[in-house]
């Protein structure tokens, strides 16, 4: 059994949840269900990024004081959880959560007794929205490549991290693959940046620019830890880093996998920044970083403008929370942006309906008549147990779905695991369609049903990571035999 330990990138609450980020929220749910499946011990982290300025800027915008706005606006993105039906062991909120601040003061102590962290004076160009000073490199003409925004100018006295002199380092633990970053092109462009020299960062702000919120610097209260340092030690303050918590021990230090899965937009941060800081702070690094890229709808990028289009939690109510998921697992590509038209949520809520839905409805049916029932009133637990596939070449096909999965999703590709399922529910329907068991009788009828309702039962196995909630209807209609309970699994949509 490993240790497996699981983070999606914590929200910005300066806007409201959207598609982007259901994708992130689901792909990480898929990865910690199936090791949960799989018997590994696993610890799945989420929660709200609250202590950056523009949440201050955002809730000045509404008329609110800080605290006010990022509680309601954490409070959206926890209701996720039912929507999507997430299964996060827990969700930390950076600006009230006690667990928090003592972590991020114990880390930065940390790297100031390491000789990494510097008074100076700065002069830059600072993206509000990436919340970062940007160099010419990271610029295309002369705008945030991100935000489509030219970098304000700023002149002030900052402390700096200095991330030069961890460079070696990071490119031997990437280039080695100690730590991994998936896919290899995302791996290829932080080596790139490595090769190009690494300049120091600036990890505070002055409180007055900030607004008073943030966690204040030890020891310089006129300073505010800067987002990107705060933010990035959720993952470590969540387990108690800052008084030595039994859980920092068990799910970093002895974790076997402790895995970021974050955006295009965060590399650097995740894959630079983030290992740098533990690094100074004498903490392992994070095993592997998967990194997504991001979802347009009919063709646009995401934004507030688009309202409902994008809002996760109508699209579930809508079309279902399994069409969501399905559609995140079946049409998000590997690489590249995944572009989002609503009817594709009615072609997914209707595939699962013909093609799964349909399979266990016309399977469970049959073998409830063989159970002594005729009309769905007098129906009784069929007579023919659930074991394992006998056909031998159903067997093939169904027996091959575990490892091919495993395959698919260690290379950070649920779309290539999804299809491996899927796969099985199609050669599940040939099978019945050719064996025709309503055409049979006796020992030959019970046979196929057999296999077919065991097919069945191994398709909601496997697919419970991707659709646990369907996964647990298909698995109900089969113990209990209830034909229209296997009418009801995935409903479709017009």
């Amino acid at each position: 059994m490993s240790r497996f330990y699981i983070t999606n990138a914590i929200a910005y609450v300066n806007g409201d949840p959207h598609l982007g980020h259901a994708l992130e929220f689901v792909q990480t749910d898929v990865l910690a269900r199936h090791r949960r499946l799989r018997g590994d011990d696993v610890r799945y982290l989420s929660g709200t990024d609250e202590n950056a300025f523009k949440n201050v800027q955002a809730a000045a915008a509404a008329g609110l004081g800080a605290a006010e706005f990022v509680a309601a606006r954490s409070a959206l993105f926890a209701g996720l959880r039912e929507p999507l039906a997430l299964s996060y062991d827990d969700f930390i909120r950076t600006s009230e959560d006690p667990r928090h601040r003592p972590g991020v003061e114990r880390l930065w102590r940390a790297c100031a007794a390491a000789g990494d962290l510097e008074l100076r004076a700065y002069t830059g160009r600072y993206c509000g929205g990436c919340e970062a000073f940007l160099d010419d490199a990271d610029l295309a003409d002369g705008v945030c490549p991100e935000h489509g925004t030219a970098p304000e100018p700023v002149e002030e006295r900052n402390w700096f991290f200095r991330l030069s002199r961890h460079a070696d380092a990071l490119a031997e633990a990437i280039g080695s693959g100690a730590l991994a970053i998936e896919p290899e092109h995302r791996r290829n462009e932080v080596l790139a940046v490595l090769r190009a020299g690494l300049a120091d960062f600036s990890v505070s702000r002055p409180r007055e620019r900030a607004g008073g919120w943030g966690i204040p610097v030890p020891d310089d209260p006129s300073q505010v830890i800067y987002v990107w340092f705060d933010a990035l030690a959720n993952y470590v303050t969540a387990l108690g880093y800052g008084n030595g918590g039994a859980d920092h021990a068990r799910w970093w230090l002895d974790a076997d996998e402790r895995v970021h899965l974050v955006g295009k937009g965060i590399t650097r941060f995740h894959a630079l920044y983030w290992p740098a800081i533990l690094r100074s702070a004498g903490e392992p690094l994070p095993t592997r970083i998967l990194v997504h890229d991001y979802v347009t709808v009919d063709g646009r990028k995401l934004s507030k403008s688009l309202g409902g289009a994008a809002e996760p939690a109508d699209l579930a109510a809508r079309y279902g929370t399994d069409a969501l998921r399905w559609w995140v697992v079946r049409d998000v590509p590997r690489s590249g942006d995944a572009d989002f038209r609503e009817e594709q949520l009615a072609r997914r809520a209707n595939e699962l309906a013909d093609g799964l839905g349909n399979l266990v409805s016309r399977t469970v049916s049959l073998a409830a008549r063989d159970g002594g029932g005729g009309e769905d009133r007098n129906w009784h637990p069929p007579r023919v147990s659930i074991g394992r596939v006998a056909d031998p070449r159903l067997a093939a096909t169904i027996d091959a779905v575990p490892a091919t999965i495993d395959a698919a999703l260690g290379r950070f590709d649920l779309r290539a695991a999804a299809d491996a399922v899927w796969a099985a529910v199609e050669a599940a329907n040939r099978f019945v369609s050719a064996r025709r068991p309503w055409q049979l009788e006796g020992d030959e009828r019970t046979a196929v049903l057999a296999d077919a309702l065991a097919a069945c039962a191994a398709i909601a196995t496997e697919i419970s990571p991707f659709l646990p909630g369907g996964a647990a209807r298909i698995a109900a209609a089969l113990e209990s035999g209830d034909p229209a309970a296997a009418r009801r699994l995935f409903p479709k949509v017009a």
